[in-house]
């Protein structure tokens, strides 16, 4: 008798296209404004129900995932079994493509995936609370990967704006093959008074063309770029490197880095982007995509 077959689910990149900081909270949490998107490349994460919950990890950067206790992909598990009484779990096989400490929330993206899996497996609907609750449990990341679709996050991380739809950005992503915790970024921030207004969610959501998009994303900044150079300044030159290339329209550092983007014209002027910046350092991480729409 043949085994059945796995359930399958993408944990897409999540990218802060802009990130402002408002200020520490007593808590030691810090309050954040952004304006998220979701790459059309991520991780890949299956699932196989019945028997204990297990995790493989393989895949080209599986190595820097770490032990399987520290997983998000096994937090999450938990965190759902501990809300749904008498709820089926089994055997997680994550295939690792997302550098990790990169900026791109990787391991919000998995643990998010495991929760999808998880409901789909034991005949939950997506909005059912108690997935809602397990993803804030998890991590602070992890609610907006829950439905990866473009938003505007506050808060921690956890007061989400309804999905917007927005243009498709054809872009690239590099990280240099540094980690950066997000710890050691918080630690090396200032606080100090923000160049870029607050996002109106109304004006964000009636964004017609991608050059609107462009002139909103051009008016605002990631806070923490100046705090992740200081502590990572191989950042300055991967964001240096992207801004050279011709057609690219804006270059910035996702989250807390060290992974930076850029905007492009076009898809095709990404994917040239790519293939010299791949060649010129080949220890970076170099991935053409788009950031998607809602």
């Amino acid at each position: 008798m043949s085994s059945p077959v796995p359930l399958v689910e993408n944990a897409p990149a999540k990218v802060n296209l802009t990130l402002r900081v408002l200020g520490r909270r007593s808590d030691g949490y810090h309050e954040i404004e952004s304006l998220v998107a979701f790459a059309d490349f991520g991780d890949k994460l299956s699932f196989s129900p019945a028997g204990e919950l297990s995790l493989t990890v393989r895949g080209p950067n599986a190595a820097q995932a770490g032990e399987n206790a520290d997983n998000l992909v096994l937090k999450a598990a938990q965190a759902f079994a501990a809300r749904v009484a008498g709820a089926g779990l089994g055997a997680f096989a994550l295939d690792k493509r997302l550098p990790v400490a990169a900026g791109l929330g990787g391991g919000s993206a998995d643990a998010a995936a495991a929760l999808r899996l998880l409901a789909r497996a034991n005949s939950l609907p997506v909005d059912d609370g108690r997935l809602h609750e397990a993803a804030r449990a998890t991590g602070a990341d992890v609610p907006v990967c829950l439905d990866p679709r473009p938003r505007l996050m506050r808060g921690i991380g956890e007061i989400l704006s309804q999905p917007l739809k927005l243009p498709a950005l054809p872009a690239v992503l590099v990280n240099p093959g540094v980690a950066l915790p997000t710890k050691s970024v918080f630690a090396a921030w200032k606080h100090v008074a923000s160049e870029a207004l607050p996002l109106d969610v109304i004006a964000v959501a009636k964004i017609g063309n991608r050059e609107e998009y462009l002139q909103l994303l051009a008016a605002q900044v990631n806070d923490l770029e100046s705090a992740a150079i200081a502590v990572e300044p191989v950042i300055a030159e991967v964001l240096a490197a992207l801004r050279a290339r011709p057609a690219c329209r804006l270059a910035r550092m996702s989250g807390s880095g060290a992974t930076c983007f850029a905007v492009f014209s076009s898809a095709a002027a990404a994917i040239e982007a790519a293939k010299p910046l791949s060649n010129k350092y080949p220890h970076w991480w170099v991935r053409a995509c788009a950031l998607g729409g809602g």
